[in-house]
Order: C-alpha cells, then sequence, then structure tokens
C-alpha cells in the first residue's frame, strides 16, 4: 500500500537506481503518473517530459478500447476485437484522427507544445502511477522505440501479473513494485488516489527541463 503518488514516486527512484541509465529521460502519463514521475526525475536528476496515449472506442461503444494512439499517429489496434465488432482499421481512421487532434491539444495545454519529445539516443524511462491492462501503454511503449531510443524502462508502482509478463516483452528493464491478485483497480493500492487537475501538471512540468 503507497500513501500516495508521491510515496510511490519515490519508491520506484530507490528501485531505479540500481539499473545503468545513461543519458535517461523521464516521460510520464499524465495526469497521476507525472507526480509519480516527478519523484523519479528529481532523484535521478535527469528531465521529465510526458506522453499521452489513449484508447480508441468502439462506434456503438466508446467505452470498449479496440484500439490505442499516441500523438505522433501510432496505433495499436486488438485485431481479435475488431474482427468480432465486424470494423476495420479504416472504419476507425475518422476516430484516431480526431484523438490525434485532442492529445494534441492536450500536449500544448501541458507543456507549451505538441512536438513530441526527441528519444534519440535516450534511455527513456517509461512512468505511470499503475497499470491494469496495460493496452495504451503498449501504445505508448512502441511510439518510443519508433523514435530511436537507445533502450526502454517501464517504472510502474503497481500491476497485476499477467499484465507484467506481456509488457515484460516490449521493454528492456521492467521495474514494478507491487504485482499481485486479486487486482481490481490502481487505486486499491494507494491510501490516497485523489485526482490530479491539469493545473498540478502544468505546475509541475515548468519545474522540469524538457527533451524539446
Amino acid at each position: 500500500m503507497f500513501k500516495n503518488r508521491i510515496d510511490a514516486g519515490q519508491r520506484l527512484a530507490e528501485s531505479l537506481k540500481k539499473i545503468n541509465i545513461q543519458e535517461g529521460i523521464v516521460i510520464a502519463v499524465p495526469r497521476g503518473g507525472v507526480v509519480v514521475g516527478a519523484q523519479v526525475a528529481q532523484a535521478l536528476d535527469i528531465p521529465l517530459d510526458i506522453i499521452i496515449p489513449k484508447k480508441v472506442g468502439a462506434p456503438q461503444n466508446p467505452e470498449v478500447a479496440v484500439g490505442a494512439v499516441t500523438e505522433d499517429g501510432t496505433v495499436i489496434y486488438n485485431q481479435n476485437l475488431l474482427n468480432r465488432l465486424g470494423l476495420s482499421e479504416k472504419d476507425l481512421a475518422p476516430a484516431v484522427q480526431k484523438i490525434i487532434s485532442e492529445i494534441k491539444r492536450r500536449m500544448t495545454a501541458y507543456r507549451g507544445s505538441s512536438k513530441s519529445p526527441d528519444f534519440s539516443g535516450k534511455h527513456v524511462i517509461l512512468v505511470d502511477d499503475g497499470i491494469a491492462t496495460g493496452f495504451t501503454i503498449m501504445a505508448a511503449l512502441r511510439s518510443i522505440k519508433n523514435a530511436g531510443c537507445q533502450a526502454v524502462t517501464l517504472a510502474i508502482p503497481v500491476a497485476p501479473p499477467d499484465t507484467v509478463e506481456r509488457l515484460e516483452k516490449e521493454v528492456d528493464h521492467l521495474v514494478c513494485l507491487v504485482s499481485e491478485e486479486p487486482f481490481y483497480a490502481v487505486g486499491q493500492f494507494y491510501r490516497d488516489f485523489s485526482q490530479i487537475s491539469d493545473d498540478e501538471v502544468i505546475s509541475i512540468l515548468k519545474g522540469y527541463q524538457y527533451c524539446l
């Protein structure tokens, strides 16, 4: 049980110190991941920036995630689900473009620019406050790796065992402090899992060097 996201970030940072990280940058997922990531960036004395992966919902039921996308246009799809719903990637293209536009708007609001961080030659530490299915994180990982980074470490306070096992194959290092069943939601592992506001994210990011 973590006290809050600050506590989780401090504990993550201690574990990450065991990894030899050269030319590191923390890339956090807003909103909660930014609070966690800030603690990691501060402890390791490296820059902090963000990535915003978002799910692509089914046209008739937006809550059902059939894909995920990031601001650079990297998209992954649940092909089995697409087949079951009788959907194609072409069917979802307009929705994907709309989501990318929204992501860029949020990137600009948070950090003053919609331009993706430069990951080339960097050891990227991708941070969130916890992962459930890992579907949107997978899109973020693919985007980061496509951008020419030298290594990727996924650092999360908590995730279910099956998600950890699946994501380990996608990264050079995976640090997860708590991975156990039963897993119902990320918030069950925090005493304080209060919602983080956009203003808090903006305030945190202003204190760090961006990798633009």
